[in-house]
């Protein structure tokens, strides 16, 4: 067992108790309330007390015992590690993993697999279960931590076995019960793999699925995301738009009868499915508030109505100006249609929109968050770019200017003899972006501030990495 050395504090929030207290960066924080602490949760649940004994080891050894009256106000302290803890990767090898389609000689983060639980709650995560234990279920309902983020796959035991080659994974699904019963609130996801958990699969699932509602509040279904880097892998094959009219039939089914009984549309397909099948996006108000957004469900319309919503009333400033910017294929279609708009209100604006193929990770990859570095420069080597260049925060690694090949934003600009602005994630700054060059270069200056998570991995394991720009 790893022997426990404190926690190290790394910053103190100016004018907060911690400042009071006259703790200094470099301290140790040993125990609350006489208790080790196991990781950001104990500290959080323990400090949420009016009041409580901390131990803090200084710098020459020295252990001041502070009696706390906080009021359940924040200490303002930040640690080394944001987790508190270790991170726990995932011990599965699923049939549809990401990861392991990639090349080799990318950085080191990129391979990680995590299937933290912890990480669930604090970003989003969507983790197997297989990696938690009954002490972990526990903490999640003593902790009241909610919601927590579930890749379900299938609800087939036998089958959950199958795709995550974990022979735990079906009895993993237990814990659903639990966290049921404790009426802890989930979000579910359901990477979907041709002629493995569609059809007949897909439906059971949904059904099981929706004896959870409204606890479970939701359930994306996804499309597995394939590389051409799968020799040697299971043999996964594309949707075609027939399966993916299928599917969203069934869904749309299942919406109508779950919101009769629960008023929520519960399962959700993604924007890719909408796309593949040719069909108009569904109503903003079928999205639940956008619950799924981070699994690609309603990406799209969001962006649509932000966009529209920021020219409602729009006056033409009389400027000028010709820009450039990049996407992947998804969303290319409705960018253009986007821009039109915008330059139809903005009249002297001319944007070159140009949708890049993925040809690092193969064409079948459409989303602009797996773009690279060099294949934005080789296919936008002799376009006409105007005077600067807009591409999404997602194309880059979160807080640095930097692609999933380790090109950077400067390399892109040297390469390409044009300014290169990083456009934050909403429609609004999207708009705000293209007719307000300093309000670009802020949205550049501050890239990853708004988003910048405790650690650096920045694809999925179950191959769905989506973003709308």
């Amino acid at each position: 067992m790893k022997k426990y050395n404190g926690h190290k504090i790394t910053d103190i929030a100016p004018g907060s108790i911690a400042e009071e207290l006259e703790l200094e960066i470099g301290d140790i924080l040993m125990t609350i309330d006489g208790e080790e602490l196991e990781d950001i949760f104990d500290y959080n649940f323990m400090t949420d007390n009016e009041r409580f004994v901390m131990v803090v080891k200084k710098a020459n050894g020295e252990e001041w015992e502070l009696e706390i009256e906080s009021g359940g106000e924040d200490l303002g302290l930040t640690f080394e590690n944001g987790l508190m803890s270790d991170y726990r990767s995932c011990r599965n090898k699923c049939i549809f993993c990401f990861i392991d389609q990639m090349p080799p000689g990318m950085r080191d983060t990129l391979y990680f697999k995590d299937d933290d639980s912890r990480l669930s709650f604090l970003q989003g995560n969507y983790i197997t279960l297989t990696n938690m234990s009954d002490k972990d279920i526990d903490r999640i309902i003593k902790f009241h931590l909610a919601p927590i983020n579930i890749s379900v796959q299938t609800m087939n035991p036998e089958l959950r076995c199958k795709m995550l080659t974990n022979r735990f994974a079906g009895e993993a699904l237990k814990k659903l019960d639990r966290l049921y019963e404790a009426g802890t609130e989930m979000n579910g996801q359901i990477v979907l793999c041709k002629g493995v958990n569609d059809g007949k699969e897909l439906e059971y699932t949904i059904e099981k699925l929706a004896e959870y509602a409204p606890h479970m509040q939701s359930v994306s279904v996804v499309p597995v995301g394939l590389s051409k880097y799968r020799d040697g892998l299971y043999p996964l094959e594309p949707f075609t738009k027939e399966d993916a009219i299928e599917v969203i039939d069934m869904i749309e089914r299942w919406q109508k009868k779950i919101y009769d009984e629960h008023q929520i549309h519960f399962i959700h397909a993604s924007d890719e499915w909408y796309i593949l099948a040719e069909r108009e996006l569904p109503e903003e108000n079928r999205y639940d508030g956008y619950i799924q957004l981070e699994n690609g469900v309603g990406m799209i319309r969001l962006l649509c109505e932000e966009v529209m919503d920021a020219l409602d009333g729009c006056e033409d400033d009389g400027v000028c100006e010709e820009l450039s910017m990049a996407t992947g294929f998804l969303a290319y279609p409705y960018l253009k249609r986007l821009i039109a708009e915008i330059e139809k209100c903005y009249p002297g604006r001319k944007v070159h929109l140009y949708p890049i193929r993925n040809d690092f990770f193969g064409e079948m990859i459409t989303v602009a968050g797996l773009i690279t570095g060099q294949d934005l420069i080789a296919q936008l080597k002799d376009k006409p770019l105007g005077e600067r260049l807009l591409l999404p925060a997602c194309m880059f690694k979160s807080g640095e200017e930097v692609f999933l090949d380790d090109l950077t934003k400067t390399d892109a600009e040297d390469s390409l003899q044009i300014p290169v602005n990083i456009v934050k994630s909403s429609g609004y700054d999207f708009v705000e972006a293209i007719l307000d060059r300093e309000a670009a270069a802020i949205q550049t200056a501050e890239h990853g501030e708004y988003e910048l998570s405790m650690k650096d991995f920045e694809l999925s394991e179950d191959g769905e990495v989506i973003d709308y720009e």
